[in-house]
């Protein structure tokens, strides 16, 4: 329901949690789909759209709070061309089920190809670095922050900043009742 919406106003949807508890929170990642940026603007946009959607689908019956947020720079890696994109950086990825015993890796990203994640291991010998585990059984991946990752984000943030002439923040939240934008909850 939020995909097609993001995807009409020119965003590509990361990940989506909802967390339940005492103040129940709708997370969105999103970023842009031409660059993968997300600024300010860009999460107030967001999340305008998707708190409309939801009061017109309302999915959730309880009070909630909407957060919309970019992923930022240590960023959950969830779609194929996620891996393939950020090749040659650390990430930590963890199996829904073992892979010779083992369901938490960490390493470098080599690549992404028919469903498979390519990750050169740290700390194991160099005959067994190489693995490749299935995207479709990954619980939880992401980015490691290293001054590697960082330097890089800057070097396209200045990059993009002199072709678009824009900045931004990281995110913005809203409170989202199900029926009303007041954020009381009943």
């Amino acid at each position: 329901m939020i995909e097609p919406s993001l995807e009409a106003m020119g965003y590509d949807l990361v990940r989506v949690r909802y967390i339940g508890g005492g103040r129940p929170t709708l997370q969105i990642m999103a970023e842009r789909s031409d660059d993968g940026t997300m600024g300010i603007d860009d999460c107030e946009d967001v999340s305008r759209a998707i708190s409309a959607l939801m009061d017109v689908e309302d999915p959730i019956a309880e009070a909630y709070q909407l957060e919309v947020s970019s992923p930022g720079v240590d960023r959950p890696l969830t779609r194929a061309k996620d891996f393939e994109r950020y090749k040659g950086f650390d990430a930590k990825i963890e199996l829904d089920r073992p892979i010779d015993g083992r369901k938490r890796f960490k390493g470098i990203l080599t690549g992404f190809e028919d469903g498979m994640i390519h990750i050169e291991l740290a700390g194991v010998s160099a005959d067994e670095a190489a693995m490749s585990v299935p995207l479709a059984d990954v619980a939880e991946a992401k980015l490691v922050l290293t001054d590697r990752l960082v330097e890089a984000s800057l070097r396209e943030s200045k990059a993009r900043e002199k072709t678009r002439g824009k900045t931004g923040a990281k995110s913005s939240g809203t409170s989202h009742d199900g029926a009303s934008h007041s954020g009381q909850t009943e």
